[in-house]
């Protein structure tokens, strides 16, 4: 009998950045690899439309190059995070000091399934959620990241 295949649960992932003390001046805490979501792992190919001229009836459309859109990640406010530093750093100072960093989706020995390379990340927006008094939840703090591209490993 064939062995069943079960796809892999989305919940079970870590977020790893190599960030280096000289370049970056942080050191990635233990808590910086837990995120409660990651978004923006996507890429497509845009698109030019040529017409041709005598025919009507439709156009062209020809890739032009692939874009890959901004990366977010979410998770509990943490007060001490190098990579808020990072955040920080970049924000205050407009010190572009791109990382690399990997999104590692894992199975259920902790091991690596498939791994996500993001290239020269960049903070490109920092946020929280508004501070209210009607709800009790834990405060989420959005990190939206700007990279050049991802490879699959």
């Amino acid at each position: 009998m064939a062995d069943t295949y079960y796809p892999p649960v989305s919940f079970h992932f870590k977020v790893e950045f190599r960030f280096t003390e000289e370049l970056h001046g942080v050191t990635a805490g233990k808590n910086d690899i837990m995120f409660q979501s990651v978004g923006g792992l996507s890429t497509e190919i845009q698109t030019e439309t040529l017409k041709e001229g005598g025919e009507n009836r439709f156009e062209h459309e020809v890739p032009v190059r692939t874009k890959y859109p901004n990366l977010v990640l979410k998770r509990g406010l943490i007060k001490d995070s190098g990579l808020i530093t990072w955040c920080l750093n970049t924000f205050e100072h407009l010190e572009i000091r791109p990382v690399d960093l990997e999104i590692k989706l894992l199975n259920e020995k902790h091991q690596p399934l498939l791994t996500w390379a993001v290239k020269q990340a960049w903070p490109k927006k920092w946020s929280i959620e508004d501070l209210t008094s009607m709800e009790s939840k834990v405060l989420i703090e959005t990190l939206e990241l700007r990279y050049q591209f991802f490879t699959i490993l």
